[in-house]
Formats: C-alpha cells, sequence, structure tokens
C-alpha cells in the first residue's frame, strides 16, 4: 500500500513556468502531487479525488482562486487551501480566510516558506480528522475487556498477540462463536503503533450487500432512499489506526471484490459518490468458519483470503482451556460474591458449546437467583447440573487434578470415537465435533493420537 505519511498535494496556477517549479519540487520531496492549469480543471480533479492542501493561484482566466476555494471547501471540506496572487491585498486576504483558506501567499516568496505552509496545513488537516473521527467514536463507543486465561493455548495466544501487534499486517482470527475474537483484535491494536487512533468494528454477518458498503465506505447525500446527509464509512472513521471486520466469511461476493480493491490500493469511493479517498488503515479480520475450506467450496475470494491473512490466530474453545472456567467465573461474578464449593465443578465439567460468551450468560442468570451473593449448584441452568452427575457418575471425584485428568480422558475418547465414524476424514470429524480442522489437529497431537487413530482405523489419515 502507499506511504502513510504522503500528502495529496493539489496545484492549482495558470502560470506553466511557475507550476512546473513547485511539482518537481514537491514531487522529489515525496508528496503525491496533482496539478491544474485552470480553475475548472482543477474542480475536475476535486471530483475525482480527495486531496489534503491545495495551493490556489488567485487570479486565473477562467474562475478565481476564491471561487475554486468556495466550490473546494463544499466537497471536501478538510481540505487545507493556500491562496497565491501577485496583487496582494489585504480585502482579498481577508475574504480568502472568511472561506476557510489556511494561508495567503504574496508572490514572490520562497518555496521554503511554502514548504513550511504545506506541512503545517497538513497538521492542521490531521487534527481536525482525528476529532471528526473520535466524535464518530463515540457513537460506537463499546466497552473494553481485559483478556482473561492462564491455560497453555492462551498463553500461546498472548505470544501470537506480542509478536503480530506491532507488525501492522493484515490478521486473520479464527475461532467458534464467542471465544472472543474481538478482545483478541482490541489487543493486537493496542499493541500496535495505531494504539492511539481509532479502532472501528463492523460484524457482516445477516447484514446486506448495500448496508455492509454504506457502513464500510460511507455514502452521499441522495445516494439512496433515505440517505437524508452524506456519512463517513468505517474506513474513514478507522483512518491512521484499525478496523475489525467480524464475521468476515458471511461477506457478500460482490463486495469481497470491492474491499479487495481497497486492501490493494488503499483507494475508496462512498456510495453515489465518483471522488476517491485514500485511507490508511490495517484490517484484522475474524470468523467462526474456516476460511481455507470457504475457498475451495468457492464461497470466499482466494485472492482476498491471501491478502487478509499474512498470519492466522487460531482462538481455542473454552472446553479445551484448562483452568480458565474458574477465572472467567470470578471475573464475572465481580467483588463482594462468591461461589458454592459443588458449583465451580459443574460449570468446569460443562463442554460449553457458546464458550466465554454462554459462561458470562450463565453466571448472570446464576446471579439474579442467588441469595446472599453466593451462587450454589441450584441457581445454574439444569444442563450443566446434568452434566456433572454424568461426569461423576462413571468414576468418584478425589480431586480438582483428577476432574481435569477425567476431562481430557473424555475428550480423547471422544475425538477417536468421531473419527473411527467419519473413517478418518479429519474435515469432516472437524465439523461433526464443532471445532475447525486446525483445532482438531492440535487435539491430535495434545493427545498424541496418531498411532493410536492407526492401530484402530488400520489406515493413515491424511
Amino acid at each position: 500500500m502507499y506511504e502513510p505519511t504522503k500528502i495529496d498535494l493539489l496545484v492549482v496556477d495558470d502560470n506553466e513556468d511557475f507550476r512546473g517549479t513547485v511539482v518537481r519540487r514537491f514531487h522529489r520531496r515525496g508528496l503525491a502531487v496533482e496539478e491544474a492549469s485552470c480553475g475548472q480543471a482543477a474542480l475536475d480533479l476535486i471530483q475525482q479525488r480527495e486531496f489534503d492542501v491545495a495551493i490556489l493561484d488567485m487570479v486565473m482566466p477562467d474562475l478565481t482562486g476564491l471561487e475554486v476555494l468556495e466550490k473546494l471547501k463544499e466537497t471536501q471540506p478538510e481540505c487545507e487551501a493556500i491562496l497565491l496572487t501577485g496583487q496582494g491585498t489585504i480585502e482579498t486576504a481577508v475574504e480568502a480566510m472568511k472561506l476557510g483558506a489556511y494561508d495567503f501567499l504574496t508572490k514572490p516568496f520562497p518555496l521554503a516558506e511554502l514548504e513550511i505552509l504545506i506541512q503545517k496545513a497538513y497538521e492542521r488537516r490531521q487534527l481536525n480528522k482525528e476529532n471528526r473521527q473520535l466524535k464518530a467514536l463515540l457513537k460506537r463507543s463499546e466497552p473494553k475487556w481485559d483478556m482473561i486465561g492462564q491455560s497453555s493455548a492462551m498463553l500461546d495466544v498472548y505470544r501470537l498477540i506480542e509478536r503480530a501487534g506491532p507488525s501492522d499486517k493484515f490478521l486473520l482470527i479464527q475461532g467458534e462463536s464467542g471465544t472472543g475474537k474481538e478482545l483478541v483484535a482490541r489487543a493486537l491494536h493496542s499493541s500496535s503503533s495505531r494504539s492511539e487512533k481509532p479502532m472501528v468494528v463492523i460484524n457482516c454477518a445477516s447484514m446486506s450487500d448495500s448496508l455492509i458498503e454504506s457502513e464500510l465506505f460511507g455514502h452521499e447525500k441522495g445516494a439512496f432512499t433515505g440517505a437524508v446527509s452524506a456519512k463517513s464509512g468505517l474506513f474513514e472513521v478507522a483512518d491512521g489506526g484499525t478496523l475489525m471486520i467480524d464475521e468476515i466469511g458471511e461477506m457478500p461476493a460482490s463486495m469481497q471484490v470491492k474491499l479487495l480493491r481497497v486492501l490493494e490500493d488503499g483507494w475508496m469511493r462512498r456510495v453515489g459518490s465518483v471522488q476517491e479517498r485514500r485511507v490508511n488503515v490495517r484490517l484484522l479480520s475474524a470468523t467462526n468458519r474456516d476460511l481455507k475450506e470457504e475457498v475451495e467450496a468457492g464461497r470466499f475470494r482466494e485472492d482476498l483470503y491471501y491478502r487478509i491473512n499474512v498470519m492466522t490466530i487460531e482462538l481455542p474453545p473454552l472446553r479445551i482451556r484448562t483452568g480458565d472456567v474458574a477465572l472467567l467465573t470470578s471475573s464475572f461474578l465481580g467483588p463482594d460474591w462468591s461461589i458454592e464449593e459443588s458449583a465451580l465443578p459443574a460449570l468446569e465439567s460443562f463442554s460449553w458449546p457458546g464458550n466465554i460468551r454462554q459462561l458470562s450468560h450463565v453466571i448472570d442468570r446464576a446471579k439474579i437467583l442467588a441469595e446472599d451473593n453466593i451462587v450454589r449448584l441450584c441457581d445454574l441452568p439444569a444442563e450443566i447440573t446434568e452434566s456433572l452427575r454424568s461426569h461423576t457418575s462413571c468414576e468418584t471425584q478425589q480431586s480438582e487434578d483428577s476432574h481435569y485428568d477425567r476431562l481430557d480422558d473424555l475428550e480423547r475418547e471422544k475425538v477417536l470415537e468421531v473419527l473411527k465414524r467419519e473413517r478418518g476424514n479429519k474435515a469432516r470429524a472437524a465439523r461433526t465435533l464443532g471445532i475447525t480442522r486446525r483445532s482438531l489437529y492440535r487435539l491430535i497431537q495434545k493427545y498424541d493420537l496418531t498411532d493410536a487413530i492407526e492401530k484402530i482405523l488400520g489406515l493413515h489419515t491424511d
């Protein structure tokens, strides 16, 4: 993608020699420079793309610099303008400032002075943009939760966050629903150089093509029925920061094409606009699907998959996070609450198909039913207490350690049972177990099942 510090500069002057000198100087300085020889050519460029700073000659054969400035502020209110003239007067300077010009220079002047003004104008534009982003974020603000867990599976996730967070690369977060994918995204954002910039989140599940497009790219007034005013999209709100697209596997095919284009060159258009805007966003994608299987099935674009997936962070389901249920339960209970000794093993023995989200809801329900700020076994849902009875009927619980060992044995036996039923097909076995193929491989490695599988099935499983 483009350099994040590059300034988009528009130079408008009918003097070809002067304009050429300015354009060459700032090209050498690394700015992205467009030029126009008259006011109408400038307006055409303004309709096509967005600029950070514009240099406008006051006197031109077709339109004056003030007329161009007025149109510029209507179309691109955040663009900062510097007006130039060989016939400077106090009246014209005052008029220019009223129309929103950043500053006013009288020819001739040192180009170094113009260069300083451009940099200062750009800094003011960035400050105004940050203020706008913060206002938009206040409307979309969500609580930020710390990640909780000390199991070996979660320690692996923390290590990946520490390594990948500062890299600024596009990452894919995969895991079952309710495992905390958004928390991982926030942790990645916090550990990046963009941490002082916005992070915004959009969930693609059950959203139409048009709604996703409007949310991501924004729209102009009158772009469609109900568009009573212009609206910034999330790419603009997150400019300089991080955009998380949750459930990206649900994104319609038509939107996948448009997303790929923005990720490749950094340019986007609002719905109903022909004007291009450049954005600098780090994308974090999340899904509860196996996107590689979605690519193979033709439901997800292969080129987009490789663009968003420089590296994958796989979130473990709660059922294999040994010891984390107790930590999460304590956090969800909060201060001045406790849990009965017999109730915690029931929570720890449950399989948690809804993962952390389900555990949170169960604790909220139990607190409503509990007396004296103590959660008891009778306050838990029936499926959880029944799960405890089915486990304890096989073996008497002797200690918390033996309880964890028994759960591991049950999990090992379940994996072998499903693999046998599916005749060694790991993709089908993973779907039957409700986990990703990557998670199944991790379980096979955890329990050293390769030899056992071959012995039981009498075949090699690929």
